[in-house]
């Protein structure tokens, strides 16, 4: 991935210097040529001759921020509320989430990868440079300069993002730093991301029109993404999940890992401070253990490398980009105050706004009143045309805020070289197999039984059938770019490679009683994050099991009482942690079918879940299907 020729939207040479002195303002084109990069300048006017735009404006500080901010509401991209730094965003009932489909990852011939959509690339670039033909007409556009991680980091990545939507670049500012001077300091020699977006045509709700033509491809090859027809954030906000493929591209060409991860610490004896990654699929539990923990370096995404041998994550962004359905005062107090709070700037998308300029999602404790939300005018009872009550709020809808509004925003979010990794730990949503909390024997056993192997039950917020397990290994397989045999194998070689490797855990904090109920409550996760910590310096011991390693009932009577002043007994101990054996070689028999789909797989993966399997036959043999805790030896 070295700084080589690219692709030209534009083949014939022309004078492009002269495209953009007749398209900037004088201001705007002498920002944009203190980047000392012709290809860079290429790349614009290219755009520009094709999309044919009306205006240009560079994102280049946050003295811009408020200039973009009231284009989107000048534009109605962005509604005013009863509070000046709230906004409301809607993308129209037929944009409301991540287009699977039409999203592809751009590859020569349209190789195929076993989970992941792809795309000949040839046939991809010729599409799109058609579907840009005067996209842009008549409209301003908007082009920033942001840094995907720390400035000064060697961490960081780069990228150039240009939009038609002040919308898009509303968020950009908000969720990622605008390094416009690292641009200028290190051109030409800067290997940067470009990102294209336009929402294309639009009805007279301001919503993108021709969804039957959304798409959104991704050239790893030329380090370029292309969106059009769309406006939801996840398919056209360029450093969220689409620079994210592309870092996860560059992590596996170079040997670090681009993951899936929220990173925070954990407390322990003397404020001893642990940093903890970890990856939950949609409505597993990410963002209310990111908040339960003791400071936040980031809710979503990490950034991994080896600093002096040992594992160090970076959050590459600045902001969270987050679900807002079900937040509420009880479970969520921390980010509900945040969401209320007037002197925050927040951007709400797909939520409700009430005729008089409440912002209301489902979590808020007064009932909803009339407005308009992501389907149009809206008011209590409202049908669909088949006759199916419209919410009034979306389960995708999203609020997007600066993390430097967290009161428990870590202090080294900023640090060039990250936090050290401590441990890593996998979650989903598992009603009858998993227990609450478990330690991976070493990191091989914790990436192929804890992180390859994890699944989760769909929720509400997919529109698919409820209650399916779905398998979603390190949470990450809807932005993968490559194959997940290959990114297994990347984390077994990244351990070689380090002096020393984080413990590994899995969580679950869905685990089901005989009656259907969840046995743990949500307040719960502060213990089995308080174990966890301990257990990364070997202050507790733990209870050896065929699949892992559990805590010890007295560790956690004390634990329970220290932090959340709960009594915790023997006969729950017991409902939580006995090992379920049938089910969990039924997961074994699963996630071993579908890796014999993945020619790539690692043969260790396959050795690994045979040996767990014959740990679980022997254990069975000798004290039958269910097993309570009490009766494996302390290690």
């Amino acid at each position: 991935m070295t700084k080589t020729s690219r692709v030209r939207l534009i083949e014939e040479d022309y004078d492009y210097i002269a495209i953009l002195e007749k398209h900037l303002e004088k201001n705007m084109l002498e920002k944009l040529l203190r980047i000392r990069d012709p290809e860079l300048h290429r790349w614009i006017a290219d755009v520009i001759r094709i999309a044919k735009p009306a205006k240009v404006y560079l994102i280049t500080s946050e003295e811009d921020f408020e200039y973009v901010r009231q284009a989107a509401l000048r534009n109605r991209e962005e509604l005013p509320t009863r509070y000046s730094k709230h906004t409301v965003h809607f993308d129209g009932p037929r944009d409301l989430a991540r287009d699977r489909k039409n999203t592809r990852i751009l590859l020569p011939g349209g190789e195929k990868i076993p989970f992941i959509n792809t795309y000949d690339r040839d046939k991809g670039l010729e599409e799109i440079k058609e579907l840009l033909k005067d996209i842009m007409h008549g409209r301003e556009v908007f082009i920033g300069f942001y840094c995907f991680g720390p400035k000064k980091s060697p961490f960081t990545l780069h990228a150039v993002q240009i939009t038609d939507s002040a919308y898009v670049a509303h968020n950009e500012n908000i969720l990622y730093r605008v390094c416009y001077d690292e641009f200028v300091e290190k051109a030409p020699n800067l290997h940067y991301a470009r990102f294209i977006h336009s929402a294309g045509e639009k009805d007279e709700n301001g919503w993108s029109k021709n969804i039957d033509k959304r798409r959104i491809y991704i050239d790893l090859h030329d380090y370029t993404v292309y969106s059009v027809n769309t406006q939801y954030g996840g398919n056209t906000i360029g450093l969220k999940k689409l620079m994210f493929r592309l870092c996860i591209y560059k992590g596996y060409l170079e040997g670090w890992l681009c993951e899936h991860m929220f990173i925070t610490g954990i407390r322990g004896p003397g404020d001893r401070l642990t940093y903890f990654t970890g990856a939950f699929p949609a409505g597993c539990g990410k963002t209310s253990t990111a908040f339960m923990s003791d400071t936040i370096v980031g809710d979503d995404l990490a950034i991994i490398k080896l600093v002096d041998g040992i594992p160090h994550a970076v959050n590459p962004e600045i902001g969270m980009f987050g679900i807002i359905d079900g937040v509420n005062p009880h479970d969520d107090p921390v980010l509900y105050k945040l969401l209320i709070d007037p002197n925050n700037e927040i951007i709400f998308s797909n939520v409700l706004l009430t005729e008089d300029g409440e912002v209301w999602w489902h979590g808020k404790e007064t009932p909803p009143k009339p407005g308009i939300n992501y389907a149009g005018k809206w008011w209590p009872g409202k049908k669909d045309e088949t006759g199916r009550e419209i919410r009034p709020s979306h389960p995708n809808a999203r609020f997007t805020i600066s993390l430097r509004v967290l009161p428990s925003l870590d202090p080294r979010v900023d640090d060039p070289l990250g936090v050290p990794v401590g441990a890593m730990m996998f979650g989903g949503r598992d009603p009858d197999t998993w227990p609450p909390v478990e330690e991976a024997f070493d990191w091989v056993h914790g990436i192929i039984t804890k992180a390859a192997a994890l699944e989760s039950e769909k929720t509400a917020a997919i529109l698919e059938k409820v209650g399916v397990r779905e398998f979603n290994p390190f949470a990450i397989l809807d932005f993968l770019p490559i194959s997940i045999g290959k990114f297994i194998q990347l984390h077994l070689d990244f351990a070689e490679k380090a002096a020393k490797t984080p413990k590994i855990f899995s969580v679950n904090y869905f685990l089901k009683d005989e009656q259907g109920r969840y046995i743990a409550d949500k307040v719960d996760k502060k213990v089995w994050l308080k174990w966890m910590e301990l257990r990364v310096h070997d202050d507790v011991g733990a209870i050896k099991t065929p699949t892992g390693l559990i805590p010890i009932y007295q560790d956690l009577v004390r634990l329970f009482k220290q932090y959340l002043d709960k009594e915790y007994s023997e006969q729950r101990y017991e409902k939580e942690f006995t090992l379920r054996i049938p089910q969990q070689l039924a997961k074994i028999e699963r996630i071993w079918s579908i890796y014999e789909q993945i020619p790539d797989t690692p043969r260790i993966l396959f050795e690994t879940l045979r040996q767990q399997k014959q740990r679980l036959k022997q254990v069975q043999d000798k004290w039958g299907n269910y097993v309570s805790p009490f009766k494996f030896d302390r290690c």
